[in-house]
């Protein structure tokens, strides 16, 4: 079955039209520090690994953990391979951190990664070691008043060096089951025009041997790769691991399964065998003439006709409807009229209710006609669209509608490659179901809200930043705008040394981080305690969005 291409539904409750700018706030935001015994882990990259891929998955990784299942706990992982957790109590203090698992260093890897760590669910976590093994750890309830150390109930050596970027835990059928996903970028032969090296990402299945009389073992019940060429933005498991969703600027393609080739699909035929139509339609700004094709013979006594001001029925008696449906717009059915045309056609005359603009289509949804244009309306739309084709860059600028001087746009005006999508792949065919083209939409974060679901994406939609829910349950709305932070999208892209971006988990504030020294933090309105006025507008102004910094 062919993707079908899924269009991303704004929720206009959620924008404010109305919002004017963030306002700088001078109040203190607390800060607290806590001394470490030994530094946080992290892998410079060698002069091998020195493309843009590598410097995005691995160069920008974020070595602290906060763990969406207990929100006052962030893990992370020291130099001599502790994971250490500390409890955040807001408006207090940074608690001591604490050794929850240590990381038993077999051997020295050349190529060795960052050590990732991925919170499993509320009792498991999953913890690569960078060197290329993987654990599954069983972490009890953690928490600040969890002191219990972290087992591990898996562990194995996976090939070349990984980072994880996300894990799912669930049971079926009395089987406990893990989802783990990794990354990889690998040197390819194959490319030989780009930089040599593609991304791999490798979908884990470990699960239990429901032995009985035995002890539990977890052991990789499957393995599934897929390639592309550029670090995917967002990948996540589905919580039941049915599927997966990957947001990248390149497609992503299964290519193994266990170790064996994945079959390449047959293409979809691009050109699909096109019908005759069944009538065809012409339109003035008054009135709309349709001829409907009937069988041949039909009488005027055989044809079923019945108009009203929104929808239209018609047929002859002993066939199915050959026009049915809701108009697009209201017509004056006393103005109205049909006539049978040498026994072949049917030819009605429908009277516009208002004068207005064209109509785009006939009857909603119904694909079946053909819409013929007369020469004075190609004429028109033609000259109208003249200034779009102009050899000048600007041969007229003082006409209403100058031609797009691409030399004018700001750097935040730009947009992602056309290729950049939204796919959801099916975990039993590994075909893409869903494709959201995402050409216009910078991809800005991603954020867990609710750990029972899939981690949220956030994404550039005209000036602001809307966080998208994915609701794979839900086929017909597989992506739900949950929230938006006014003019984010905008601010965001004069931040040059922006590093990381996240919002809080009740969408109260967005953060962005810089590379070096600088935090910022884009409050949502709230009102304010004292009376404000707009002198441009002269109205008062009832809710103020904070910046800090």
């Amino acid at each position: 079955m062919a993707a079908s291409n899924y269009s991303l539904k704004v929720n206009r409750e959620l924008l404010d039209p109305n919002f004017e700018s963030y306002r700088l706030s001078l109040d203190a935001i607390p800060t607290y520090n806590v001394e470490l015994d030994a530094a946080v882990e992290e892998v410079k990259l060698k002069d091998s690994q020195y493309t843009l891929e590598h410097m995005r998955a691995f160069g920008m990784y974020n070595y602290l953990h906060l763990d969406p299942w207990y929100e006052d706990s962030v893990l992370f992982v020291d130099c001599k391979g502790r994971v250490l957790s500390l409890t955040v109590t807001l408006d207090t203090a940074l608690g001591k951190p604490r050794e929850v698992y240590r990381i038993t260093a077999d051997s020295q890897c050349e190529d060795r990664l960052c050590a990732s760590l991925s919170l499993t669910s509320a009792t498991w976590a999953s913890l690569s070691d960078g060197a290329g093994r993987l654990y599954l750890l069983r972490t009890g309830k953690r928490g600040d008043s969890s002191h219990m150390k972290w087992e591990a109930l898996f562990s194995e050596d996976m090939g070349e060096p990984f980072t994880i970027l996300h894990s799912v835990s669930h049971v079926q059928d009395g089987v406990h089951a893990m989802e783990v996903l990794l990354l990889r970028i690998q040197k390819d032969p194959q490319e030989t025009k780009g930089s040599g090296y593609s991304v791999s990402l490798e979908w884990i299945t470990v699960a239990n041997s429901a032995g009985q009389g035995q002890e539990k073992k977890y052991e990789v019940r499957k393995r599934r790769v897929l390639r592309g060429k550029s670090v995917p933005h967002y990948a996540a498991v589905e919580p039941k691991g049915k599927g997966l969703m990957v947001a990248s600027e390149k497609p992503f393609v299964f290519t193994h399964v266990d170790g064996l080739p994945v079959e390449p699909a047959d293409p979809e035929p691009m050109e699909v065998e096109k019908t005759d139509p069944i009538y065809f339609w012409q339109q003035t700004a008054e009135d709309i003439t349709v001829c409907v094709r009937m069988p041949e013979g039909v009488t005027k006594e055989e044809v079923q006709f019945r108009l009203t001001a929104d929808n239209i029925r018609l047929g002859v008696q002993g066939f199915p409807p050959l026009l049915e449906g809701q108009l697009f717009a209201p017509v004056d059915p006393e103005a109205s009229a049909w006539i049978v045309k040498n026994d072949k056609s049917l030819e009605v005359s429908l009277q516009k209710r208002g004068e207005g603009p064209m109509w785009p289509e006939l009857v909603t949804g119904d694909r079946r006609g053909e819409y013929v244009m007369s020469d004075e309306q190609a004429a028109l739309i033609h000259e109208r669209l003249t200034y779009l084709t102009s050899e000048d860059m600007n041969g007229n600028p003082d006409k209403d509608k100058p031609p797009c001087n691409s030399q004018e746009l700001e750097d935040c005006d730009g947009f992602p490659e056309d290729s950049f999508s939204l796919t959801h792949f099916d975990g039993e065919s590994l075909k893409p179901t869903q494709v959201v083209n995402l050409g216009s939409h910078q991809y800005l974060f991603t954020v867990d809200v609710n750990p029972s679901d899939m981690p949220c994406l956030c994404l550039r939609h005209d000036v602001d930043a809307l966080v998208w829910q994915p609701r794979p349950d839900q086929p017909s709305n597989m992506w739900e705008h949950i929230a938006t932070f006014n003019a984010l999208g905008y601010v965001q892209a004069s931040k040059r040394d922006k590093k990381f971006a996240t919002c809080a988990p009740n969408f109260s504030y967005a953060s962005l981080c810089e590379c070096l020294r600088r935090s910022f933090i884009y409050r949502q309105p709230s009102p304010v305690e004292t009376v404000l006025f707009n002198r441009k507008q002269g109205r008062q102004v009832a809710q103020v969005a904070k910046q800090q910094v």
